[in-house]
């Protein structure tokens, strides 16, 4: 995994560019996430090699994308993964981690795994794993999405 502050320049450049692109180019910025769960109830988590920690698959909206098909091409993109049946819409978060216009739309999902998922610029490690052992580095945001869809605790409205 890369850190933040072990980025190369160019790298860390790029997305603050990026950042302030977006800051100017949309009033609001929209993504979706999903909890997937397989067959044997393991959940799915992602590495990214540009931001630390594991979290749950998803990434923003396209223009003229729906939410669903948003969450179909990421869940794709970030683990080969396949949606079963309808996934369930949770909730839709206010997300103040990158700018104060971010929200997130949030799904829990059962899914299948069609070929494992190497590795790349984008996602340097993925896995599926058992709620009681997830991987050291698993975000808070992780934890708490986990908790609420457990019924441990109120869904929080905030990211």
């Amino acid at each position: 995994m890369v850190d933040k502050e072990n980025r190369p320049l160019h790298i860390r450049t790029a997305l603050r560019l990026l950042h302030v692109y977006f800051s100017f180019a949309r009033g609001m910025t929209m993504g979706v996430r999903a909890a997937c769960f397989d067959a044997e109830g393991r959940i799915f988590l992602v590495r990214h090699s540009y931001v630390g920690g594991w979290h749950m698959p998803g990434g923003g909206l396209e223009r003229n994308e729906t939410v669903e098909e948003a969450l179909t091409k990421e869940l794709r993109e970030e683990g080969n993964l396949r949606i079963i049946g309808k996934p369930q819409l949770i909730q839709v978060y206010f997300n103040t981690t990158t700018t104060r216009r971010d929200h997130v739309v949030f799904y829990r999902a059962t899914v299948e795994q069609t070929a494992p998922r190497p590795p790349d610029w984008e996602i340097s490690d993925s896995g599926f794993f058992s709620l009681d052992s997830l991987p050291e580095g698993t975000t808070e945001a992780t934890h708490r999405r986990l908790a609420e869809l457990r019924g441990e605790q109120q869904p929080d409205h905030r990211w």
